[in-house]
């Protein structure tokens, strides 16, 4: 029973990393086979409960991919305020970017909030006053939640908060887009560049 189990979770997990594009018809066709992310979900990992952990572990060892996380992860609500701070941030400031600067900005609010040398919430580093465009007079503006960037942005706040993988170091605090060239980044060490944005230590 285990091995069937282990068997077709892997296989689904394994068929959904291989289409996993956003705004591809792979991805539309994989929809249509579940109706709803939680149906997913329900069919790879629901089970789990009920089986030995091992069972658990071997379904999330077969998803390795960063798509493939974003694929179990992904939601409409969030879990919390500041979740919804985090994926906010994401939305907001890198969602035309690769999965992997998508998830190198969440992990530079991140490492803010852990450093000490910023506010000591999600939320408190996302609204500081004059440290992201998107936020005017401390709020945040509401993203549009029908959409597939929106859930992949929740996907990727809940993959960050849980470390369940990294692309930055923790000491990695700035970045810009490089079609800017602030004074700042003379004074740090750069650390790498994806996509569009250069990160900084």
């Amino acid at each position: 029973m285990i091995r069937s189990f282990r068997a077709a979770a892997i296989a689904a997990a394994a068929f959904l990393v291989a289409t996993f594009t956003f705004n591809s018809q792979p991805m539309r066709a994989a929809q249509a086979s579940f109706e709803s992310v939680a149906a997913f979900q329900q069919a790879v990992l629901g089970s789990a409960a009920s089986t030995p952990q091992s069972a658990a572990v071997s379904v999330a060892a077969s998803v390795q991919s960063l798509a493939g996380l974003i694929a179990i992860n992904a939601a409409v609500e969030t879990e919390s305020r500041e979740q919804h701070c985090l994926a906010s941030a994401i939305y907001f400031e890198a969602r035309g970017e690769p999965l992997e600067g998508q998830l190198a900005v969440a992990e530079v609010v991140l490492n803010r909030m852990r450093s000490g040398r910023y506010p000591a919430s999600i939320c408190g580093v996302v609204t500081q006053p004059a440290q992201f465009s998107f936020v005017r007079r401390g709020v945040i503006p509401r993203a549009n939640r029908g959409s597939e960037a929106w859930q992949r942005a929740v996907a990727l706040a809940r993959i960050a908060e849980d470390r369940l993988m990294r692309v930055l170091d923790e000491d990695v605090l700035w970045y810009h887009a490089n079609y800017v060239s602030p004074g700042w980044g003379r004074r740090l060490e750069r650390n790498t560049r994806i996509g569009l944005h250069i990160f900084y230590s």
